[in-house]
């Protein structure tokens, strides 16, 4: 009952996480493209201080919008703020990190091939991740590097890359990259928090007053919400990367993240661009590119050949030999009454009870056991290599 529980908390929080994460990143979509779109105001609206305006269609109405250059002349009765978009995500996320990597941190966060940790020390590591790397970033932000934007991109790209790393070396495949997803998901919920919205409450606060409002608030918040808006494409592929072990379960995974992390962003600088009447298809181009050759780059290899018949041209697995391995090695998990201790019903559907059912899920066993050895699930049951590999040479000979 206690599993059963637990899967309805982790669906409940994923679902929540999501729903807010769409609210938080539609809304910076929608934002960035207004901002980005603002035609020259009229000579009348520029007397009013108006900075740029825009008229649209959608849903049947017609829209007016004005963005003064700095502040309107008297506070508007309504004033609409935009942060708890950014607050829930997070918050949901958070959650939904503890659930899966705190209250499962033996099964799903400490990999003691990589380093033998107990759960608390483990805890400790993820939560001094969150809170450090959002100290590094805000000091660099803070700093002197600032008034370079493409350096501190260079130095903030690096310490990310740093950051895959080290996990890479302490975690699991899939928390190390879950965790980096989480830290830059920490650093722009926290941009909302400490810089944007003290931002925008100095601005109200000044124009409330009467008082000339500080311009150095509007430049830190837009500094940070340009960070926020290239991070939105690489956050939204972290929050799904659990799904593609090729990804994660690659050997040199950071890097993997790390090429993923510049083509999102690079994609993201397009749109920027086109909001502004600005149209490069090169770059769309370029990253298509990109992300073929990197799928060919971590393409699984050829299959050497089982040591038991290395000798032999024709290397022959039977089915009842691949049968046994399967079920010796995957069928705890993955059948119609699984023996796991943490899964109770077969994941994802995927029974190998039988001969037909193996032979069904043969290319999912290939590219989950045999390409990534993401299966079976930090291989509980101890698959050997050669068995991997028997399991290869059985399915590539169907």
């Amino acid at each position: 009952m206690s599993a059963y529980i637990i899967d309805w908390l982790n669906l409940l929080l994923r679902w929540a996480h999501l729903i807010t994460g769409i609210a938080w990143i539609g809304a910076s979509f929608y934002f960035v493209w207004l901002d980005n779109s603002l035609e020259t105001p009229t000579e009348d609206n520029k007397k009013r201080g108006f900075g740029g305006q825009l008229s649209s269609i959608h849903a049947g109405g017609f829209y007016e919008v004005a963005k003064y250059k700095l502040a309107p002349p008297m506070m508007p009765q309504h004033l609409h703020w935009f942060k708890w978009e950014a607050y829930s995500t997070w918050i949901t996320g958070f959650f939904l990190l503890a659930l899966m990597f705190y209250v499962g941190a033996e099964t799903y966060l400490i990999d003691s091939s990589k380093m033998s940790l107990n759960p608390l020390t483990a805890i400790t590591i993820s939560l001094g991740t969150l809170a450090g790397g959002w100290i590094v970033y805000d000091l660099l932000c803070k700093s002197p590097l600032s008034k370079n934007g493409w350096l501190l991109g260079i130095i903030l790209l690096s310490f990310v890359a740093l950051v895959a790393w080290g996990l890479n070396q302490i975690f699991s495949d899939r928390a190390a990259y879950l965790h980096v997803g989480a830290l830059i998901g920490t650093c722009m919920a926290a941009n909302v928090f400490f810089v944007i919205m003290p931002g925008q409450k100095a601005l109200v606060a000044a124009v409330e007053k009467g008082d000339a409002p500080d311009p150095k608030y509007a430049a830190a918040s837009k500094v940070r919400s340009v960070h926020n808006n290239y991070l939105t494409l690489p956050i939204l592929f972290l929050m799904i990367s659990n799904h593609y072990p090729m990804t994660y379960g690659h050997p040199q995974a950071w890097a993997v993240l790390m090429a993923i992390l510049l083509i999102g962003a690079w994609t993201r600088h397009f749109f920027n661009l086109k909001h502004k009447g600005i149209v490069k298809p090169g770059i769309l181009i370029s990253a298509a590119i990109a992300t073929l050759i990197l799928a060919w780059a971590i393409a699984p290899k050829a299959l050497p050949k089982p040591a038991a018949a290395s000798s032999d041209p024709v290397s022959i697995v039977t089915n009842e030999e691949a049968l046994s391995i399967v079920q010796q090695r995957c069928a705890s998990c993955h059948s119609a009454t699984p023996t796991d201790d943490i899964f109770k019903a077969a994941p994802g559907g995927v029974k190998l009870d039988t001969e037909q059912e193996m032979m069904q899920w043969a290319p999912r066993i290939m590219a989950r056991s045999v390409s990534s050895k993401d299966m079976p699930f930090m291989n509980k049951t101890a698959m050997t290599d050669e068995e991997r590999i028997k399991l290869g040479t059985w399915i590539t000979a169907q």
